[in-house]
């Protein structure tokens, strides 16, 4: 019953962080598009999109935040394991133990900035603050304190998710660095 849950909630924690990092991309698509907008109407109007700057502040948090949560699911957060590695042929469990912990104290962290940032994104959506120039360009930050405390929250569950299954050591995929053709050469 349990291990039925656990693999349930595990299943929604990983289709929710598939969901935003797609959103994510997304956001990086968009922003991507605006930035060439901006430089093609710089360029030929000489004049700027306005909101260029805001919208790139706001999307990076956004596309970070967006993004963690599937990060943490596929183990590519970026942390130095050299250590853990090297340990886990000569003791494994040990190893599996310290990845437990590193995974536990993630949680904490994670939850942490969940805990501090939703009340900011209940102050946000109450007061309707808003970031930008008024007049010029402004949006309201609630939908990023929303993002940062769910993308927030989301990472921790995955992180608590490891720490329960006992994920013990990521499969380390290796892709060659250079592809070769028939000849045994470097295609070109």
């Amino acid at each position: 019953m349990l291990k039925s849950a656990i693999s349930g909630l595990s299943r929604v924690a990983n289709s929710l962080a598939i969901a935003a990092n797609v959103l994510g991309t997304l956001t990086v698509l968009a922003l991507v598009v605006i930035l060439n907008a901006d430089v093609i109407a710089r360029g030929l109007f000489n004049a700027p999109l306005r909101g260029t700057y805001e919208i790139v502040q706001l999307s990076v948090v956004l596309i970070v935040f967006l993004q963690l949560a599937d990060v943490v699911r596929v183990d590519r957060l970026t942390r130095s394991d050299g250590f853990l590695n090297l340990l886990h042929s000569r003791r494994p469990r040990l190893t599996a133990n310290l990845r437990r912990i590193i995974n536990a104290v993630s949680a904490i962290f994670m939850g942490l900035i969940a805990y501090i940032m939703f009340p900011e994104f209940l102050k946000m959506w109450g007061t309707q603050d808003f970031f930008g120039i008024p007049g010029i360009f402004t949006v309201p930050w609630w939908p990023v304190k929303l993002v940062i405390a769910s993308g927030s929250a989301l990472a921790c569950l995955i992180f608590v998710l490891k720490v329960i299954t006992a994920q013990d050591r990521p499969q380390l995929i290796r892709a060659p660095e250079h592809d070769t053709n028939q000849t045994g050469g470097p295609n070109i």
